[in-house]
């Protein structure tokens, strides 16, 4: 996803972290990752700030692909991978973010006709929600 962003110099990988993924490439450009079992095992706290520790102050953009969470949570993604993080660790994942110099942010890959149930719009809105928490938080608390 970050391929053309990095390759053209408008993301810095030293400055980017991917978390909850569960699939692998010979090449991340390298940018950091905090795999689904990373977060499973260590926490959500320790991924949390491994991620605020490579952001720092800078300002960071926060795009928060849908197929992070596990398809028995969110099947409305074109890519459901088993074993992804569950609803309540990315809430308290987005809530612990609160304080990053946050400046826009994103919701990608839900795509409501793979999922018959709305789950993965729902969760979509509580993402949305919370990232407009943390936007606000930079913006008023900083």
């Amino acid at each position: 996803m970050l391929y053309k962003a990095v390759k053209t110099g408008i993301v810095d990988p030293k400055r980017s972290v991917q978390i909850g993924i569960r699939t692998t490439t010979e090449d991340y450009l390298g940018v950091h990752v905090i795999d689904a079992r990373e977060v499973h095992e260590k926490g959500v706290a320790a991924a949390v700030a491994k991620a605020r520790d490579i952001v720092g102050d800078q300002p960071t953009y926060v795009t928060f692909d849908i197929d992070c969470l596990d398809p028995s949570a969110a099947p409305g993604t074109g890519t459901p991978v088993w074993g992804g993080l569950h609803g309540w660790q990315a809430a308290a994942a987005l809530r612990d973010l609160a304080g990053i110099n946050m400046v826009g942010g994103d919701i990608v890959e839900v795509s409501p006709p793979y999922d018959t149930t709305g789950a993965t719009a729902i969760a979509g809105a509580h993402v949305g929600y919370e990232l407009i928490c943390l936007y606000h938080w930079a913006r008023t608390q900083r």
